[in-house]
């Protein structure tokens, strides 16, 4: 019996190979087999670890979720800078064709206007050559240039009528005196001459050759004397005054002479 006793209690108590232990020394065995501990907790070890396989797996799934999400989203935010990039490109591009399409009319537009400038420069450099060249050639023909004007002085005494009529022949007409200056620079030849005006159409209404008016008038003390026929004026250079020196006199009277002609 003690024997047995020691057999029992040597048993390896972690050990699960065999079908039948006695638990107790002091106890006798009972009537049903005793199922071991181990035994009971290997469903909840299986139970735990597919549990935790589980786990594991729905963790996996969740990150590849996220990971899955987030690419997603960062692909779709690069797309969308990308758009975004693009159109402001656009935009950009956009505004600086239409600016230099501007420049691009307005230098063409000012080419055109320096174009048109140079045209009238070369066209009025040929009129005022072809001018001096004409005023070269009159003042050679003794012609006097001034103002824009030129004048013929005469070397013969003629009537008024018989002076315009030279006048004419020249391609001119008695001169129109406009000026003070015009007229101080016809006194300085110190002639006395027939200039172009006139009452011999009506009486103390005196009007130049051209038809016009006369206006302003340089006449010598005195004068108009309207004295029998003096119905056509001279300028008189025995004046000391060189705007006061024009006089009437008998249009059939004999004197110099000056031409106009405007260039």
């Amino acid at each position: 019996m003690e024997q047995s006793e020691e057999i029992y209690a040597n048993v390896d108590r972690k050990s699960c190979g065999q079908d039948t232990v006695n638990r107790s020394i002091d106890k006798q065995p009972q009537a049903e087999d005793i199922e071991p501990d181990c035994l009971r907790k290997r469903p909840f070890l299986v139970a735990a670890v597919c549990l935790g396989l589980l786990c594991v797996l729905l963790a996996g799934i969740i990150g590849l979720s996220v990971y899955y999400n987030r690419a997603i989203k960062d692909s779709e935010d690069k797309r969308n800078n990308l758009s975004q990039s693009f159109s402001l490109y656009k935009i950009n591009a956009t505004a600086e064709r239409e600016q230099l399409q501007t420049k691009n009319n307005n230098l063409t537009k000012e080419r055109d206007q320096l174009q048109t400038i140079y045209n009238n420069m070369t066209e009025e450099k040929g009129r005022i050559q072809a001018k001096l060249f004409g005023i070269e050639q009159h003042c050679q023909e003794g012609w006097r240039y001034f103002d824009s004007s030129l004048y013929f002085l005469s070397t013969e005494m003629k009537t008024w009528e018989e002076s315009r009529q030279e006048c004419l022949e020249r391609g001119a007409d008695l001169v129109i005196i406009n000026s003070r200056e015009e007229q101080t620079f016809l006194f300085n030849f110190h002639l006395r001459a027939w200039i172009g005006l006139t009452d011999s159409v009506t009486e103390k209404t005196w009007k130049w050759v051209d038809g016009t008016s006369l206006t302003t008038g340089y006449w010598g003390t005195g004068q108009p004397g309207n004295k029998g026929q003096e119905d056509c004026v001279e300028i008189y250079y025995g004046q000391d005054d060189p705007v006061k020196t024009w006089n009437d006199d008998n249009c059939h009277k004999k004197h110099d002479w000056i031409c106009e002609k405007v260039v």
